[in-house]
């Protein structure tokens, strides 16, 4: 499984930083550098640390440093060797292992991330349809958000031919194991792409679909029904607009003591608010949409204020308040 050295041999090529420049940075002996970038030898914590910090992973690329322990990785490899002695604790490091990375993308680009992410897929999808016994159930959904995830990445590398394949494809995994959540938020992505691509009314009848999807937790109807909202205003079907944004407020109400589902964990009520304010920037109501835009970007974690995603909802306020 590629995870730590590979994604910051990416994250430094992105940057332009060589590996001279960052054994001096650490500082570290550059052929001890080499070493660990090439997973010959293990990079110590505070090593990770500090390389982490050089390409502005906040935190996310030293996590994964250590998600996976060199127990972990025999553990996956005498699983894909014989799929039928599958144990729980290799289930969980995978998960564990796509944890980690759903954090980093919102540090590193969708670029970066691809190569790395697409190689363990194969990895998981071999698992995926090999393995046998009590643990495949869970290894099943592990692999349905591993297929979301790369969808996502597509989406957001604006790869747009793979993101809906990828997507729907996650879809399928999704209602296979009868997960709403997942199917969902597949659902949902493919909005997103739809939006990027300026097809309004691709965006409603995919949010819309995901809005309508048993299943979905709380939080994410929330999200759905006020990202439908967007693209009937920017058909400018106003009346539909503004009932669906009301449903999203209501819903909003009623969801604001429940938890994200671990699949969608950058939820919240207050995340939300900047779908909100996308709409009421549609509507003209450019007051509204300010504040909106402004209470969800500056209630987002550390982690996840430079996101790639957030730039929307960035320039949305930049026009709100011109």
């Amino acid at each position: 499984m590629s995870d730590f050295a590979v994604r910051l041999r990416a994250a430094l090529a992105e940057r332009g930083i060589s590996l001279r420049e960052a054994a001096r940075t650490v500082p570290v002996d550059p052929g001890h550098l080499s070493r660990m970038l090439s997973g010959k030898r293990p990079t110590p914590e505070h090593v990770a640390q500090a390389l982490d910090h050089l390409v502005g992973a906040d935190g996310a690329l030293a996590a994964l440093a250590v998600t996976v322990t060199s127990e972990d990785r025999d553990r996956i490899a005498h699983s894909v060797l014989a799929p039928s002695q599958l144990d729980a604790g290799t289930v969980h490091a995978l998960a564990e292992v796509l944890a980690a990375q759903r954090r980093l993308d919102d540090s590193l680009s969708a670029t970066t991330m691809l190569g790395p992410t697409s190689a363990q897929w194969s990895t998981v999808e071999r698992l995926a349809r090999d393995a046998r016994g009590t643990h495949t159930d869970a290894l099943h959904e592990v692999a349905a958000e591993w297929a979301q995830f790369l969808g996502w990445l597509h989406a957001e590398a604006r790869n747009d031919g793979d993101a809906i394949r990828w997507l729907t494809y996650a879809e399928d995994l999704a209602d296979d194991i009868g997960s709403g959540e997942l199917a969902a938020q597949a659902t949902n992505f493919k909005g997103y792409l739809a939006r990027q691509q300026g097809r309004p009314r691709a965006v409603v009848r995919h949010f819309l679909t995901a809005y309508h999807t048993p299943g979905a937790a709380p939080l994410q109807r929330v999200g759905d029904a006020a990202q439908a909202a967007h693209g009937y205003a920017l058909l400018g079907e106003r009346d539909a607009a503004r009932r669906l944004l009301g449903e999203a407020s209501e819903l909003a109400d009623d969801a604001a003591d429940t938890e994200a589902p671990p699949t969608a964990y950058w939820l919240s009520p207050t995340f939300t608010r900047m779908g909100m304010g996308l709409v009421h920037l549609a509507l003209g109501d450019r007051a509204d949409a300010a504040q909106n835009l402004r209470v969800g970007l500056d209630s987002l974690p550390p982690e996840q204020q430079d996101a790639e995603w957030t730039n929307e909802y960035r320039d949305a306020l930049s026009v709100a308040t011109a």
